[in-house]
């Protein structure tokens, strides 16, 4: 049986409440980011998730169990292949979205969400997505646990972010690189 418990509407509205209209966004949530075709935002809603935008905070903290995100991704933006140690679930709530991913043997396959559609990416399979519509779209990104971890990039991702002057930090957050002139 569970334990009852109360709460106020000026608790409700301060600690579990997510307001659409008062969401960040980031445009660097990931190293992936910031390389052209990977380009989105996301609004952390419920946990940090596997962020590595450490500014990007969430209006709710309690992430008991799982962690939920908004993605926005203009025509043909998304995610590079990544892999996370946790089950990751993709809910299109406007568009379409690809959802790519690459088995161990190279094998690549792609399945198309229509909104409503949803996708629960199992733990350990290199995973992509992007928005295959002609508009700007919207999907959620629920991704499980309570410390997910962080996210394992392709040491391609890493080079390409590389270039683009773009690392993660000795914590696993975004850093901007330096760079030395020839």
């Amino acid at each position: 049986m569970v334990d009852r418990i109360d709460a106020t509407p000026e608790y409700m509205e301060s600690q579990r409440i997510g307001r659409f209209v008062e969401l960040k966004s980031s445009a660097k949530a990931f190293i992936d980011a910031l390389i052209p075709g990977y380009e989105r935002d996301l609004y952390n809603i419920i946990g940090r998730g596997v962020v590595e935008d450490k500014e990007l905070l969430p209006p709710i903290k309690d992430n008991r169990d799982f962690n939920l995100g908004l993605i926005k991704a203009e025509p043909g933006k998304g995610a590079s292949p990544h892999i996370h140690a946790t089950i990751e679930v993709f809910f299109a709530l406007t568009g379409k979205w690809a959802i790519y991913w690459q088995n161990r043997d190279g094998a690549r396959h792609e399945v198309i969400l229509d909104p409503y559609d949803t996708v629960s990416v199992p733990i350990g399979l290199s995973r992509g997505f992007r928005n295959a519509g002609g508009e700007t779209a919207y999907m959620l990104a629920i991704v499980g646990g309570t410390d997910p971890g962080r996210v394992e990039w392709s040491s391609e991702t890493v080079d390409m972010a590389r270039q683009h002057g773009i690392g993660l930090d000795e914590n696993g957050d975004l850093a901007v690189l330096e760079t030395t002139a020839d």
